[in-house]
């Protein structure tokens, strides 16, 4: 289709970002319907590194609002690593929906980067979604507006398999940019980055903090034997295959049971509250009560109710294990 139908695209799929985000819905629009105005102007055609550029200084003069006309200049950003993403919200936004207008069309059509070719500059194009959603705090659903931008398309695939084909490329490329990264001295590292990645969430922002949590706790004493007691716990359930029941404290034969159930009862709720490291750093204390569990008790009791409540008791912790990252992933 033509730019005007792209444009048409872009300001639907940007004024639908802007209200989820509570931002400037008519704003947002007016940046989104002129941003790629200035692509027929003599100057751009010269000076194709002037578009953007160009657009917001048109825009400026025409009596277009300072908000506009800067979203309009910035919504190229970021354009390589190291440049900085666009400055305001509306920036940000137009950007997004850009970008994702591009990812979204070239999937459909069957024109998906290969590992030596990206003619499109898609993983480029990624990464900038990525950059925006991360260093914006833009706490945006990556499936969600991958999903609306594919429904925007006028021609192609726009089914399920393109949108998990393109939710995986998009991810994929949020693995490559955090893994190697310095945070405290130390790069973050696959494993680090997997654990959080295994728990299948969708928000790269609220992926991306907790990998930075995970990243800090495994410096923490405790890490690596809880992470091969989740390990254990994952492989013991497995084999037990379903659990039934709840537990019953009333059925533990040993001290270790009652201790660590204790212990787990002790931990402040902090499940929902985005508190990642904290949660993290309290989770560490359990070291010791899983310890003397598997040390004192045996799992595979051979009275089904006492082995039953056993799984039970596992499989609680096996969950705690799981509320900021898969702890099973990490080295132990």
């Amino acid at each position: 289709g033509s730019t005007g139908d792209q444009l048409r695209r872009v300001t639907a799929l940007a004024a639908q970002v802007a209200g989820s985000l509570g931002e400037d819905v008519t704003t947002v629009s007016r940046a989104a319907q002129l941003c790629k105005a200035d692509l027929v102007t003599k100057v751009v055609y010269e000076f194709p590194e002037l578009q953007g550029l160009m657009g917001g200084y048109y825009a400026a003069h025409a009596g277009e609002p300072d908000t506009v006309s800067r979203a309009i200049r910035e919504h190229y950003l970021p354009t390589q690593q190291g440049t900085p993403i666009p400055s305001t919200r509306a920036g940000q936004i137009v950007a997004l929906a850009d970008k994702l207008d591009t990812l979204a069309g070239i999937f459909a059509i069957g024109q998906k980067p290969t590992a030596s070719k990206d003619p499109y500059a898609l993983r480029r194009a990624a990464l900038g979604v990525l950059r925006i959603f991360i260093e914006g705090e833009l706490a945006l659903d990556l499936r969600a507006v991958l999903q609306s931008a594919l429904a925007l398309q006028p021609a192609g695939k726009r089914d399920e398999q393109v949108l998990d084909e393109l939710f995986e490329f998009v991810m994929e490329r949020l693995r490559a940019w955090a893994v190697g990264q310095l945070h405290d001295g130390r790069a973050i590292a696959v494993e680090t980055f997997e654990s959080v990645r295994a728990l299948g969430i969708s928000q790269p922002l609220d992926v991306y903090r907790r990998v930075l949590a995970v990243h800090g706790f495994v410096q923490h004493v405790a890490a690596p034997d809880l992470a091969a007691a989740n390990k254990r716990i994952r492989n013991i359930l497995k084999q037990a295959g379903g659990i039934a029941g709840g537990i019953e404290p009333a059925r533990f034969e040993h001290a270790a049971e009652s201790a660590l159930l204790d212990a787990m009862n002790t931990l402040p709720q902090l499940a929902g509250s985005k508190r990642y490291t904290e949660q993290l750093v309290n989770l560490a204390s359990l070291r010791e009560p899983v310890d003397a569990f598997f040390d004192g008790v045996m799992v595979n009791a051979e009275n089904a109710h006492v082995r039953a409540n056993r799984l039970a008791l596992l499989a609680r912790l096996d969950a705690m294990c799981r509320e900021v990252a898969d702890l099973s992933c990490l080295p132990g």
